[in-house]
């Protein structure tokens, strides 16, 4: 395989890639035409219906210069915490470890762990305990933050924090099943997170 590294290093300098990346594609709706054209061969008499992509809003283009600003949605199921805010930076728990976005960030998407989301706008630092989620970090400046539940920091009692601690660990020593290790493990898991985030 090493005698070969070098004919493969010199044809993938020369390669073109076929798909070119989401950031160099217009930022225009889709509209499918393979669909349509098969649509209408099927059924001439019937207008096609609307794929998904008909319903997405067009993809904001990506910006020239780097905004001064990041632009943070934070969601929950039942709740936005932030819409639209523009803020220095955000620090996400993820799970290969701390990851900071600022404006100009390259797009990524990360998994969150339990732990805290730290919200940076000038010398306001606003922190939130998150259960877990998806980070998706776009191209334009954008970053939307998806969780199950967040909780700002200042309203966790420490005091519940290290009875669920050692109420878990009880049941995880005293487990029987697969089941009941599994439950007793992720209690485990996000009050020790909870306890890091209060006493770090």
């Amino acid at each position: 395989m090493f005698r070969h590294g070098s004919r493969f290093l010199s044809r993938a300098s020369t390669m073109r890639w076929r798909r070119p990346f989401s950031t160099d594609l217009p930022a225009e709706a889709y509209k499918d035409s393979n669909f349509v054209e098969a649509w209408r061969k099927a059924i001439p008499t019937v207008e096609p219906p609307s794929t998904p992509s008909a319903f997405m809003a067009t993809r904001p283009a990506t910006p020239s210069s780097i905004p001064s600003k990041l632009t943070v949605n934070f969601v929950l199921p039942y709740s936005s915490e932030l819409s639209g805010k523009e803020v220095d930076m955000v620090i996400i728990p993820a799970t290969t470890g701390q990851m900071g976005g600022l404006p100009g960030h390259v797009a990524t998407i990360a998994e969150l762990k339990p732990g805290i989301l730290s919200v940076h706008e000038g010398n306001d630092v606003s922190k939130y305990f998150v259960s877990g989620g998806f980070a998706y970090v776009h191209a334009n400046s954008f970053a939307d933050i998806i969780t199950v539940e967040a909780v700002p920091l200042d309203r966790i009692d420490p005091n519940l924090v290290q009875k669920g601690l050692t109420d878990f660990t009880q049941k995880l020593s005293t487990a029987s099943t697969d089941v009941e290790k599994a439950e007793a493990q992720i209690g485990v898991d996000v009050h020790s997170a909870l306890n890091a985030a209060l006493t770090g």
